[in-house]
């Protein structure tokens, strides 16, 4: 076999590779032998096929595989030689055959991947929020939970944030009703924000058995194109408007939280623990946000284009599920590929930094590493066993762990090179909640 590599640019390579025609010819007759002992030909009895017959019926599907087989075989075994990594698939062109030249030829062009080169980290500053939670901290979650199990008594007042309200809504376009626009009996929580901007505050003060119309214009990037921009007119009418009721920080309600014998304490015990587990790991993200930017703001790339736009189209395709599952017409909105080349562009330059730093620092995820996450996962659930087996059930699962645990590694790394402050941080602001 020869050889020879050419750079077409900074990634991209073009392999010319040559093959003796002989070997070719050697492996179709071996096949069309093999071939003729087990192919039926009508005339002949199986086995006893001439040659000659089995190559005029099937001697070119054989060459053909044959070729395909060597083209492959070949190109790896060049790419090895060459010592090449390849990104993507490479583009296989054969040429053709001169009379009498004895050898099959082909090329391929593929790019290979970048030189990952890191700059010096340790001027590079991350913020580790430092977080206490306490007493203040319980009780305030204690309330969100009370909230969360509030029965709701009617009442024949306006409606105020926090009520839940039963409607009937109708609204129309032009004075034709469109798709969605309609509901009977429809239940919400004023405050939550689940409906267009606006709604709710047109309903707020409005009381049971009243009716209330009015214009609302949908943003000029909603997601259904047709309503985008436009301003449609809503009927609503109040069926109910009922206020909360909270229940008390008592007995039955620390039972209604898993907690058997009502112990308070144990309650405020265990729900102190979701805390923390909760703060630890919003800590982390914020952390790991940091070391992937650093990275990214310290590593020169040039990025595959194979690479790049596999990832788009991955992106795509992610959209393209997403908007199906919230019942989306997806042939109504053509998506542009443009619009995810930034976010495939990051993830592709992670991916190769990250790659890079596992191989050149051997941070591979270890089997201990990954039981003790599932473990600590598994804790936050009522039956952490189930959690266990459901995880340790399929490798797809299992590697999925792993991965989280090999970028944990490169996030320690990269601390252990760069200066690392402690910031501290109200529990409020950490969890979102200003």
């Amino acid at each position: 076999m020869q050889a020879n590599l050419e750079s077409l640019g900074q990634l991209e390579r073009r392999l010319s590779v040559a093959l003796p025609l002989e070997q070719i010819d050697a492996e179709v007759e071996n096949r069309l032998k093999r071939l003729a002992r087990t192919v039926k030909v009508h005339g002949f009895r199986p086995g006893k096929v001439p040659l000659k017959v089995v190559a005029q019926q099937y001697g070119s599907n054989v060459r053909e595989e044959v070729m395909g087989d060597a083209l492959q075989r070949s190109f790896s075994d060049a790419v090895r030689q060459q010592n090449l990594r390849v990104a993507g698939y490479p583009r296989f062109e054969v040429k053709p055959s001169a009379p009498g030249a004895g050898q099959f030829e082909f090329s391929a062009v593929f790019e290979v991947y970048p030189e990952v080169k890191l700059a010096d980290l340790s001027k590079v500053a991350v913020e580790r929020p430092s977080v206490q939670v306490g007493g203040a901290e319980v009780d305030k979650t204690i309330d969100i939970l009370r909230k969360q199990h509030a029965s709701y008594e009617p009442v024949q007042r306006g409606a105020a944030v926090g009520d839940r309200i039963g409607i009937d809504y109708c609204g129309t376009l032009d004075g034709v009703e469109f798709k969605g626009g309609q509901a009977t009996g429809y239940q919400m929580v004023l405050g939550e924000g689940r409906m267009l901007e606006g709604f709710e505050e047109q309903v707020t003060g409005v009381k049971a058995g009243e009716t209330k119309k009015f214009d609302l214009t949908f943003p000029e990037d909603y997601h259904g194109r047709e309503l985008a921009g436009k301003t449609a007119t809503f009927e609503v009418t109040l069926n109910e408007v009922a206020e909360p009721r909270l229940p008390a920080a008592d007995e039955a309600f620390a039972k209604s939280l898993g907690i058997e014998d009502g112990d308070l304490a144990k309650m405020r015990a265990e729900i102190q623990a979701n805390l923390e587990r909760e703060v630890k790991k919003r800590v982390q993200v914020k952390v790991r946000e940091q070391v992937m930017q650093a990275l990214l703001d310290n590593v020169q790339l040039e990025l595959p284009k194979a690479l790049l736009a596999a990832e788009i189209e991955n992106l795509m395709q992610q959209a393209r599920a997403d908007l199906q599952a919230r019942g989306v017409n997806i042939a109504d909105i053509p998506l542009d590929a443009a619009i995810f080349e930034e976010k495939a562009r990051k993830r592709v330059a992670l991916g190769l930094i990250l790659g890079e730093l596992v191989r050149a620092h051997n941070l591979t995820a270890k089997p201990e590493q990954v039981r003790a996450m599932v473990d600590e996962h598994a804790q936050s659930y009522e039956h952490p066993q189930e959690v266990l087996n459901w995880y340790y059930g399929s490798a797809e699962r299992l590697r999925e762990v792993e991965s989280l645990a090999l970028e944990d590694n490169v996030v320690q790394w990269v601390l252990e090179q760069v200066k690392v402050e402690d910031k501290p941080t109200a529990f409020d602001e950490l969890m979102g909640n200003n």
